[in-house]
């Protein structure tokens, strides 16, 4: 789960708003899962956890997201009654280390940094295996890195400022700790969310193209076309012919009672890619 900045006009006031797309994503592929893969983007006028909360009212199971602390509001239990467990993501730990690293000498930055990278080296290799097979590779080859590197997390940030740009990425390795080990008791489980960060990039970069939506109800429909665009290439599919082919069954009387038939995953114009 991610999200990013959906900008809405404000009507009246001549400026915009903010707003957000929400994307929940799916892909079992790299644990040879046979479902096909999915995202659904929703759009809310804000980013506050109590969004993340409404959306994702009624599931139960791992969410795999990044550091934002909205997400808290997701495993309070008292709130929402519902178990719900937030699997960290390794890419933003490495992420501050190697903007550390890349500003100057910084030996210790540099090798959390390479730590982590090692991580990234078994995933590689058990990528597309299934979920046991994965599994039973990181707890013999990847589990002794993660316990080796907590002894060096606990060790390093007892020398560095707490207010210091290493201090504070090392801080935020130690805050999603716990998160960050989720990977190694599922094989399902993905070292990080980099597949929604994927998914989420083309609506970031649309921002200069449409520059924001005009009113709350075109974002929505605009979260909805979003749904369908990304499932298309998420599937390989080509999004205009299947929009084409989805718009001209509806105009020739397509009933909703079978509106399932025209989802992308029942698509059959798929390409080779």
């Amino acid at each position: 789960m991610d999200e990013t900045r959906a900008p809405v006009l404000d009507p009246g006031s001549r400026k915009t708003k903010p707003g957000y797309f929400w994307a929940l994503a799916r892909d079992d592929r790299p644990w040879g899962g046979g479902a096909p893969p999915r995202v659904a983007f929703t759009y809310a006028p804000g980013r506050g956890g109590i969004h993340a909360e409404r959306i994702l009212q009624g599931f139960t199971g791992i969410r795999q997201v990044d550091g934002y602390a909205g997400y808290n509001r997701l495993i309070a239990s008292d709130r929402i009654g519902q178990d719900i467990r937030l699997a960290y993501c390794w890419a933003h730990a490495r992420r501050k280390l190697v903007e550390i690293a890349r500003n100057g000498i910084a030996p210790i930055a540099e090798d959390g940094a390479k730590r982590i990278g090692e991580l990234y080296r078994i995933e590689a290799e058990l990528r597309g295996l299934d979920p046991d097979t994965r599994l039973a590779g990181r707890q013999e080859r990847s589990a002794p890195l993660v316990t080796d590197m907590h002894t060096w997390l606990v060790h390093r940030r007892a020398g560095v400022s707490s207010k210091s740009p290493l201090g504070e990425a090392l801080a935020y390795i130690a805050k999603y700790w716990d998160g960050l080990m989720l990977f190694l008791i599922d094989g399902r489980i993905e070292i990080d969310n980099n597949s929604v960060e994927r998914i989420i990039r083309p609506k970031a970069l649309n921002r200069k193209n449409a520059l924001f939506a005009g009113h709350d109800t075109g974002a929505e429909n605009w979260a909805i076309i979003a749904s369908l665009i990304e499932a298309c290439k998420l599937n390989a599919i080509d999004p205009l012919a299947y929009l084409t082919a989805t718009l001209t069954a509806i105009v020739n009387g397509h009933r909703q009672s079978r509106i399932d038939e025209l989802l992308p995953r029942n698509y059959s114009g798929r390409t080779n890619g």
